[in-house]
């Protein structure tokens, strides 16, 4: 149920329903050949889906997230860590305004995690309100299903290679990258992180199919409707 399809009267009704709401999160970064809109893509879908049944509202995505490290490839935008916290904390803040109490955030990027702390700091000032923080990629049993099929896998690689995240015309190549290593790419600016990391994908192959994708993605959303739906105290 997305908020975009609704009206305020529908919101509000909502609301005085079930406290329960959703928030997804993404980023604008480089992923190899894939969309630059990866991240949000698939926070954004696999939070609708879970939510379907539940008929739990779902906000717009936050487009745009942390991602200093890819800021040399073009059509990449990072927020500050402060301006991404100042937006998820504004956007809590209307989600409680319009009734509200029990938000979860389904993360689709890594390099948002550390804003948690500014939900954390939130959650102080607004007693009575409930905040899940949901990495949906690599949640206990999504996770275990992506290393079921295959262990190599990373940032870019075949993990995100969805049919809704490819683009038309753009073939993957076909070899198994090697994996990037990961402790000196964290040390270098953006300019030589790029010249490390070349075309974007940290390490595996590009492309599974898409029986293997699809079986990950119904876990995934199981998961993160589990999530949404139980363990609220």
């Amino acid at each position: 149920m997305r908020v975009a399809e609704m009206n305020w009267m529908q919101v509000e009704a909502r609301s005085r329903a079930d406290l329960r709401a959703i928030l997804p999160i993404g980023s604008t970064e480089q992923h190899a050949g894939l969309s630059l809109c990866v991240d949000s893509i698939l926070a954004e879908r696999v939070a609708v889906e879970a939510a379907a049944p539940l008929a739990i509202p779902v906000f717009p995505v936050v487009n745009y997230g942390f991602t200093p490290s890819f800021v040399d490839y073009p059509g990449t935008v990072t927020l500050r860590l402060s301006t991404l916290c100042a937006i998820l904390v504004d956007v809590l803040d209307g989600m409680v305004r319009s009734g509200f109490r029990h938000i979860t955030l389904v993360n689709g990027h890594g390099g948002n995690s550390p804003a948690h702390g500014a939900i954390l700091e939130w959650l102080d000032r607004n007693r009575g309100c409930q905040v899940k923080w949901h990495n949906w990629w690599n949640a206990p049993k999504t996770f275990a299903k992506v290393q079921a099929i295959d262990p190599v896998a990373s940032h870019a690689s075949w993990m995100e290679n969805f049919p809704w995240t490819r683009l038309p015309n753009v073939a993957a190549p076909s070899e198994q990258k090697p994996m990037l290593d990961l402790q000196r790419f964290q040390q270098l600016d953006p300019g030589a992180k790029k010249a490390m990391l070349g075309d974007g994908n940290y390490g595996g192959l590009y492309q599974r199919s898409d029986a293997d994708m699809l079986a990950i993605w119904d876990v995934a959303v199981e998961e993160t409707r589990s999530v949404i739906a139980e363990g609220w105290a």
